[in-house]
């Protein structure tokens, strides 16, 4: 009773919210944490994709019926893995900015979504290469294909959105809401069994029993260098983002006349 008298449960949570949320949180302490995390992630990135890219052109087996075709899907299958995750993560941070006007929430889901839009890219070219090596055309219409498309399509109307649409905040709103409908998407990839049989058309050497050890490594890997690479490049971009959007702020001026001429 005495310890729920001086520590009552408002009063703690009010201490967390003005101490670690607000000292962590704010714009104006993120700013030189994300400049100190941008050279760790793009240097573990670069390991990690030289590993995996190494693994996968070199040392893995190639697959008796695909050839030499396989080892795209080295790089395939990780960037689309990716590019879902990156699209649940910026409507997950365009959801926290919508619900509790967290501005540094908005922002990272507006530094986040081109580099997602790049990676999306990456897998729908290499999945087409796949496609015409193994099915002698460019295009299959699979779930996997159409889920491809889809998170395409949403990064690229989450970016016209703020384009468009002068007002910040109603950018935010509006491309918060569009990008939310794209990760319902995402969730029935993850979530439907026919999902994972459908995205390379049952190949084997996605099979869960079937894959050794290296196919799996070489997998991680890359898909390690990718979100690596997500979060060195979407860091980096929100690093912009906030001094521009923080431009009137007096923490911002000192740096801007420091680098004046």
């Amino acid at each position: 009773m005495i310890l729920c008298e001086k520590l009552p449960v408002q009063g703690t949570f009010k201490r967390l919210e003005n101490g670690v949320w607000q000292r962590n949180c704010a714009p104006e302490a993120f700013y030189p944490l994300a400049g100190e995390l941008i050279p760790l992630l793009a240097a573990a990135a670069i390991i990690a994709v030289t590993a995996g890219l190494y693994l996968g052109l070199f040392a893995v087996t190639l697959d008796a019926q695909q050839g030499e075709a396989a080892r795209i899907l080295f790089i395939h299958a990780p960037a689309h893995w990716a590019s879902m995750l990156l699209c649940l993560f910026t409507a997950t941070c365009a959801a926290i900015g919508l619900a509790f006007n967290a501005r540094l929430a908005a922002m990272a889901a507006r530094s986040l979504a081109p580099t997602g839009l790049v990676i999306a890219f990456i897998d729908i070219w290499t999945g087409r290469l796949w496609d015409e090596a193994v099915w002698g055309n460019w295009w299959q219409w699979d779930l996997s294909t159409f889920s491809e498309m889809a998170m395409a399509l949403f990064y690229i109307g989450f970016i016209g959105l703020h384009t468009a649409i002068e007002d910040l905040e109603r950018a935010n709103k509006a491309s918060a809401l569009l990008l939310l409908v794209g990760a319902l998407s995402v969730v029935m990839d993850f979530t439907e069994v026919q999902a994972w049989t459908a995205q390379h058309q049952g190949a084997p050497i996605f099979s869960a029993f079937g894959m050794i050890t290296i196919e799996l490594v070489t997998l991680l890997a890359m898909s390690l260098g990718f979100i690596l690479y997500a979060g060195a490049a979407a860091l980096l971009r929100l690093r912009c983002v906030i001094l521009e959007s923080e431009r009137q702020s007096m923490w911002v001026a000192p740096r801007r006349g420091s680098r004046a001429p």
